[in-house]
């Protein structure tokens, strides 16, 4: 599997902004999907964005037109812009990478189909 390693995480005001990384090593895949989860205490894992293996990109509807995400292939690093941040946006970020994924409704079900980074923190207060 992947080896995925995020960065970027810390604590900002409500409207400030943050731009997490995400960088793979390891495996390669000839079909493969990236995407950025969050989990806040208490709530289930969302999905934040992710990539399909044609790069076809989607968002979660909470975060749609406030994050960004992008990927420097030659890098092979993922990066996740985050703009006006709100207090509920405060939660454990996750870098996540499944080889073979032919779609994103899949992805990472079961979790332990996907690579997981060890997390980065994104804490926004008022």
């Amino acid at each position: 599997h992947v080896q995925l390693v995020e960065s970027g995480g810390g604590s900002v005001l409500a409207g400030g902004s943050l731009t997490l990384s995400c960088e793979a090593s390891g495996n390669t895949y000839s079909t493969y999907c990236m995407a950025w989860y969050r989990q806040a205490p208490g709530k289930e894992r969302e999905g934040v964005a992710a990539f399909d293996s044609e790069g076809t990109t989607r968002y979660g509807d909470s975060v749609k037109g406030r994050f960004t995400m992008s990927r420097d292939n030659a890098k092979n690093t993922m990066y996740l812009q985050m703009n006006s941040l709100k207090p509920e946006d405060t939660a454990m970020n996750y870098c996540a990478a499944q080889p073979w994924c032919l779609n994103l409704a899949t992805m990472c079900k079961p979790a332990q189909g996907c690579s997981w980074g060890q997390g980065t923190q994104v804490t926004v207060s008022e």
